[in-house]
C-alpha cells in the first residue's frame, strides 16, 4: 500500500471521520484559507487512483468514500516501517523499543501475557 503524503492523509482523515462526501462537502471541513476546489478534487481523484477512495456517481457529480480503513492503513504503515528499518523483523523492532526505553520490560511481559491468553 502506498504511503500517504501529509495532504493526502489530511483528506483521508476527513473521510474516515465523516464518511462519504462530495468534494464540495469535503471543502467545508477546511478552515480559511480553504484549498481551491480544483486542487482538492485532483487530490481526491489521485487517492481514488491509488486505491484509498472509490465513488458513487449522482448525475454529473461524484460522492467519494474510503475503501481503506484507518486501521488498515495504520497496520500497513507499521509493516512498512518494520520492513524498511528493521529488516522485516518484528523482534528487532520490539527489541529496539525496549533498548530505547519506549516500552518497559513490565509492559512487554504484560503484552506477552495478553498474547498467551488469546491463544
Amino acid at each position: 500500500m502506498k504511503k500517504l503524503t501529509n495532504k493526502e492523509k489530511e483528506i483521508m482523515e476527513l473521510y474516515w471521520a465523516n464518511g462519504p462526501m462530495f468534494v464540495k462537502e469535503l471543502l467545508e471541513h477546511y478552515d480559511e484559507p480553504k484549498p481551491h476546489f480544483n486542487t482538492l478534487s485532483t487530490m481526491v481523484r489521485i487517492l481514488e487512483k491509488n486505491g484509498f477512495l472509490d465513488h458513487k456517481q449522482y448525475g454529473n457529480t461524484y460522492q467519494y468514500f474510503p475503501i481503506v480503513t484507518e486501521k488498515e492503513y495504520g497496520r500497513n504503515s507499521i509493516a512498512g516501517v518494520i520492513k524498511s528499518y528493521f529488516n522485516d523483523s518484528y523482534l528487532s523492532a520490539v527489541s529496539s523499543f525496549v533498548k530505547e526505553e519506549k516500552i518497559s520490560v513490565e509492559e512487554l511481559k504484560e503484552l506477552i501475557k495478553q498474547i498467551e491468553q488469546n491463544d
